[in-house]
C-alpha cells in the first residue's frame, strides 16, 4: 500500500492520464470544427475512463474496505470527494475509521462492489444485474452513504421494472429508506394487480409494515376472501408478526356469509365472536367499507370503461359522450318528477373510487332544476353523496364529495322550473386528485365561479352583450358597451350562478369612465324567493373596484339594486366575480393559510411530543 499523500495520489493520476496530450489534441480539433469556442477545453470523458481504470486498484490506495472477508481497494480523496458521508468517516469526522487503514464494512459485496464502480466512473449498469435484490442492495447504500442523484436513479429504474414478483421487495425497500414516489408507485402497482400479488410467492415475504399499509388502503381492490386467504398463508411464514393488528385490517363484512362459515372459521385465526361481529356488520345494511378501483382523472361512466345504464328515458344519452348536439326534442335523459320509481341509473363497469361527478342539466333555456344523487356498490345500501333539494341549478354542475368506492349512480331530479320532468344530458364520474374545499356539502371555491363556463348566467340587466357581466374582461368597455345596467328604482341587476356555493366575498367593477360614484346594496338567495342583504353600501359613494366581504353562506343567486349614480338615474357594471379575486385579499388569504398550516404543524409535533 502507498503512504503517498492525496496531493501525490491527485499528481500522479493526472500523470497517468495524459492530460497533457489530450488537451492538445482537443484544442486543435476543436479549432478545426469551431465547434465550441475558442479556448474552451473539455476532456471529462477521457479524465473519467482513465480515474476509473483506478477503482480497486492497489495503486496509490490509502485505504482497504474488508467486505464479506474480501478486500476492496480504495483512494480517500476520491471516496470524501464523491460522498459527504466517506468524508466525514475518512477525514476527522469524529469516527475511529479516519486513522484506519482497514475498515470492516457489514454491507452486501456485490453491491459495495459496484458502488465504488460508480463512485470512480459514475457510471452503473442496473440491467446487468442478476436480480432485483442487488439493485435493492445497491439503493440501500446509495441511501446509506448520501449518493442522491443514484438514489434517485435507481428508483425511477424500479418504476420500470416493477412486476408481481418485485413489487412487495421493492415497497419494503422504499418504505425503508423513506422514498416517498418509489412507495406511491408500488402501492398504484400492487392496487392494481392486487389478485396476481396476493396469489404469488413474494408476498410471503412482504413486511408486516408494508402489508397493513396495502390493507389500510381503500384502493387494494381484491375480493376480501383472497385477501383473507394470502393474509392466513402469510402468517405461517411470519410466525412472529402480531398478526391480531393485521386481521384487524381485513375487513370480514366484506365477505359472503358462505365464505366467513367455509373459510375463515375453520381457519381458527379468529375467534368465533369476531366472525359473529362481522356478519352482525352485514346485517345492519349500512354503506360497509368497500375496496374499489382507483383510476384518476378519467371519466369512468363511459362504455369503454364498462359502463351502462340501467334506468331512465332516453338513458343512454347520459353516457354517449355528446355534449353538444341536444334540443328540445332529443339528446338528453329524463325522468318524471314525483315519482318515486323514477331515476336516472348508470352502473359502472368495477367497484371504483369515487369523489367527482359532472353533470350537464338541459340548459337550451333559463329553467333550474333541483335534485339529489345517491350511490350504491350493490344497489340495496345507498348514500347520498349530493343534495341539492333545496337549490336552483343549472347547466354544467361541478360536484365533489368524500372518496367512495361505487358501483351504481342514481341522479334523482325534485324540481324543474317550467315543468314536472327532470332533464339530464350527459353525466360524467371521476376520481379527482385534487378537490376544493366544501362546507356540509356545498363548494367553498377560491377562484371565480361567477363565469360562463361554472354555468353563470346574467337573469336580470340591460347590456348590448348578454354575460357581458361575467365574460372576465375588465379593459374593453366605453359609454356605450362592456357594462350592465338597470334604471335606478326600477329593476336590478340579477346573477344566477350554476349551482349553490359557499361564499364570503365578491368584487365588481363600477363604470369609471369617469368620476362618477355609485351606492348600491347587494341581496343574496338560494331560491329566488327569500332574499337576504349581504352588503349595504346605500350611504358611501363609490368608484371603481369594489372589494366586499360577507358573512359565509351558501349562495345561489346574487341581486345587485343601485341606489344613487353622482352623474344620471343609471346604475353601471362592468363586472362581478365571487369570491373576490382582489390581490391584496388574496395575498392576505394565502398568509392566514400558512399561518394557519404551520400552527397545525406546531400542534401535531407537540401532541407527539406529549
Amino acid at each position: 500500500m502507498s503512504s503517498k499523500s492525496p496531493r501525490d495520489f491527485v499528481q500522479q493520476a493526472l500523470l497517468n492520464s495524459h492530460l497533457t496530450e489530450a488537451l492538445l489534441a482537443h484544442s486543435k480539433e476543436t479549432g478545426k470544427k469551431g465547434g465550441s469556442t475558442l479556448g474552451e477545453i473539455d476532456c471529462r470523458a477521457r479524465f473519467s475512463a482513465d480515474l476509473s481504470q483506478l477503482c480497486m486498484n492497489s495503486d496509490y490506495s490509502d485505504v482497504t474496505f474488508i467486505v464479506e472477508g474480501k478486500k476492496l481497494f480504495a483512494h480517500r480523496v476520491i471516496l470524501a470527494a464523491r460522498s459527504d458521508y466517506f468524508r466525514a468517516l475518512l477525514y476527522g469526522g469524529g469516527f475511529v475509521e479516519s486513522g484506519q487503514n482497514e475498515i470492516n464494512v457489514q454491507v452486501p459485496y456485490k453491491a459495495f462492489k459496484a458502488l465504488l464502480q460508480y463512485v470512480y466512473s459514475g457510471v452503473l449498469s442496473l440491467n446487468k444485474m442478476e436480480n432485483t435484490i442487488d439493485v435493492l442492495d445497491i439503493l440501500g447504500l446509495a441511501n446509506q452513504y448520501g449518493f442522491l442523484e443514484l438514489e434517485d436513479a435507481i428508483s425511477t429504474y424500479l418504476h420500470k421494472i416493477l412486476s408481481v414478483e418485485n413489487a412487495c421487495s421493492i415497497l419494503d425497500s422504499a418504505r425503508l429508506f423513506g422514498l416517498a414516489s418509489l412507495i406511491d408507485v408500488c402501492h398504484t402497482f400492487i392496487d392494481r394487480n392486487a389478485v396476481n400479488v396476493l396469489k404469488n410467492d413474494a408476498f410471503n415475504s412482504i413486511s408486516e409494515e408494508s402489508l397493513c399499509g396495502l390493507l389500510r388502503r381503500d384502493s387494494f381492490f381484491a375480493p376480501e376472501v383472497a385477501i383473507y386467504k394470502a393474509v392466513a398463508i402469510w402468517y405461517k411464514h411470519n410466525s412472529s408478526a402480531d398478526i391480531k393488528k393485521v386481521l384487524e385490517l381485513v375487513r370480514l363484512p366484506l365477505m359472503e356469509l358462505h365464505h366467513l362459515l367455509n373459510v375463515v372459521r375453520p381457519s381458527g385465526i379468529l375467534s368465533s365472536d369476531i366472525i359473529l361481529d362481522a356478519i352482525a356488520v352485514q346485517a345492519a345494511k349500512e354503506y360497509l367499507n368497500y375496496r374499489g378501483s382507483l383510476v384518476p382523472e378519467e371519466n369512468l361512466a363511459t362504455p369503454g370503461h364498462g359502463a351502462r345504464v340501467i334506468c331512465g328515458k332516453d338513458a343512454e344519452f347520459l353516457i354517449d359522450g355528446d355534449t353538444k348536439n341536444y334540443d328540445m326534442e332529443r339528446g338528453y335523459a329524463s325522468h318524471v318528477i314525483d315519482d318515486d320509481a323514477e331515476c336516472l341509473m348508470v352502473e359502472l363497469g368495477n367497484v371504483f373510487i369515487v369523489n367527482h361527478v359532472k353533470m350537464l342539466l338541459w340548459d337550451r333555456d333559463i329553467r333550474s332544476y333541483s335534485y339529489y344523487i345517491e350511490v350504491s356498490v350493490n344497489k340495496e345500501v345507498w348514500k347520498r353523496v349530493i343534495d341539492h333539494t333545496e337549490y336552483h341549478c343549472r347547466s354544467w354542475q361541478f360536484l365533489y364529495f368524500d372518496d367512495l368506492p361505487v358501483k351504481f349512480i342514481r341522479v334523482v331530479g325534485t324540481h324543474n322550473s317550467v315543468n314536472r320532468v327532470f332533464h339530464c344530458v350527459a353525466l360524467e364520474v371521476f376520481y379527482a386528485k385534487n378537490t376544493p374545499a366544501r362546507v356540509n356539502g356545498i363548494v367553498a371555491p377560491t377562484t371565480n365561479i361567477a363565469t360562463l363556463d361554472r354555468s353563470a348566467v346574467v337573469l336580470e340587466g340591460v347590456s348590448r352583450t348578454r354575460n357581458a357581466l361575467l365574460n372576465g374582461d375588465v379593459k374593453n368597455y366605453d359609454w356605450d358597451s362592456g357594462y350592465t345596467c338597470h334604471q335606478l328604482g326600477s329593476g336590478a341587476i340579477t346573477i344566477q350562478l350554476g349551482q349553490p356555493y359557499y361564499l364570503a366575498s365578491c368584487r365588481i367593477l363600477l363604470w369609471d369612465c369617469d368620476e362618477r360614484a355609485y351606492s348600491f346594496f347587494i341581496e343574496a338567495s338560494i331560491d329566488q324567493k327569500n332574499w337576504d342583504v349581504i352588503v349595504d353600501k346605500r350611504s358611501s359613494q363609490l368608484k371603481s373596484w369594489q372589494h366586499m366581504t360577507f358573512a359565509p353562506r351558501p349562495i345561489v343567486y346574487i341581486r345587485i339594486v343601485g341606489t344613487f349614480n353622482s352623474v344620471n338615474e343609471i346604475f353601471h357594471i362592468v363586472h362581478f366575480e365571487a369570491p373576490s379575486q382582489d390581490p391584496k385579499f388574496l395575498r392576505q388569504q394565502s398568509k392566514e393559510s400558512e399561518t394557519t398550516t404551520s400552527q397545525e404543524i406546531v400542534a401535531g409535533t407537540s401532541r407527539q411530543d406529549t
